[in-house]
């Protein structure tokens, strides 16, 4: 089966109480269109992660960020590709976040965070993502 290696960002932020709130995009194209993911995209050769993640973010996002911690890596096997998925930490440096290649977006908190329906993979970060924020 053949390995697909991602980055994806967790891009975190305050809302106006001073909460932590996390930014989640749903996908406007591919197989999974519709469904809700962190942030990122497919690491070039020669990329570091951290390299990747910030190139994904501009794309996609018109958005620079600050890749921070490291959280994990997440092993999936969807149906027909194995997904290695190196997640982070991040937060905005500059830009306001624009929609190139996505649906939809929203800032989500811990309390409605698993009202969105993530990706497969994503999904199985959302435990670690609660407790980091």
């Amino acid at each position: 089966m053949k390995t697909v290696k991602v980055v994806a960002a967790v891009i975190k932020a305050t809302n106006e109480k001073g909460e932590p709130i996390i930014f989640a995009t749903q996908r406007g194209y591919g197989d999974f269109k519709g469904g809700w993911e962190f942030p990122g995209g497919k690491v070039e050769a020669g990329e570091t992660p951290q390299e990747a993640l910030k190139r994904e973010i501009i794309e996609e996002l018109e958005t620079e960020i600050k890749v921070g911690e490291y959280i994990d890596t997440i092993e999936y096997d969807y149906p027909t590709f194995h997904l290695s998925m190196d997640c982070f930490w991040c937060e905005v440096v500059e830009g306001h976040l624009v929609l190139k290649e996505h649906e939809a977006a929203k800032w989500v908190n811990k309390e409605n965070i698993r009202s969105v329906d993530w990706l497969p993979a994503d999904v199985t970060l959302i435990d670690k993502v609660e407790s980091g924020m």
